[in-house]
């Protein structure tokens, strides 16, 4: 099994050659007294700014607004205290990883559960996203644990990406309506839609995944039989 400390991170992204030397910048020009884990509450509080954000679009779609400025947010909070602890020399490993995956948990769980309860996002769509996520992430830890690579993206796509996603989908949300499309069975919003895409998406990430994986480690480590 690989060590914390020895994990290759791979993060290729679409939107990498704006963002890291956004947070190259950040990181240089941060004030002494901010620190990781302050950062890291930053995040957090961007996360319960989206939930809150699309509970509230309940009462107003104006609250869409405050979702997305909940995205950046956390996006800010979320890329900058590894970055910083990178940037600083002061890295946890340990401590690092467990707590951010921790954390990122529980902020996808805030985040679905606030669009499952929002008029956009159909409850059962929301939380077959989640779990679609969560179960791409359990494949991610575990690929980590056993050849020390950290995927945080495919094809090109990662976190920044989908936040990005859904800020497009709450500014588009806000000025059409709540414009839905008649299927035979079920009316579904744009937001179900999108999250009917990227749910699949993850779902076929996992199985695609796996099986090669599964494939690859029975070249490797193949069944042993008793003399």
């Amino acid at each position: 099994m690989s060590e914390i400390e020895d994990h290759e991170r791979v993060v290729d992204i679409l939107l990498g050659p704006l963002e890291r030397p956004a947070l190259k910048w950040f990181a240089k020009n941060m004030p002494p007294w901010v620190f990781p884990d302050l950062l890291t509450l930053v995040g957090i509080a961007g996360t319960l700014m989206i939930f809150g954000g699309y509970l509230l679009t309940n009462y107003h779609p104006a609250f869409l607004w405050l979702a997305s400025l909940g995205f950046i947010v956390n996006w800010f909070g979320d890329s900058m205290d590894g970055t910083l602890a990178r940037f600083r020399d002061i890295q946890r490993p340990k401590y690092g990883f467990f707590v951010d995956h921790v954390v990122d948990a529980f902020s996808q769980l805030l985040i679905f559960t606030g669009l499952g309860l929002s008029p956009y996002v159909r409850f059962e769509i929301a939380s077959y996203t989640l779990i679609g996520y969560m179960m791409l992430s359990i494949l991610v830890y575990i690929q980590t644990n056993i050849k020390g690579v950290f995927k945080i993206s495919y094809g090109k796509i990662g976190p920044t990406e989908v936040r990005a996603i859904a800020i497009l989908v709450n500014t588009y949300s806000f000025f059409a309506g709540k414009f839905t499309i008649d299927l035979p069975f079920v009316s579904l919003t744009v937001f179900d839609l999108v999250c009917s895409i990227i749910a699949i998406a993850l779902f076929l990430l996992f199985f695609s995944n796996a099986i090669r994986e599964t494939n690859e480690l029975a070249k490797i480590d193949p069944p042993k039989h008793k003399k």
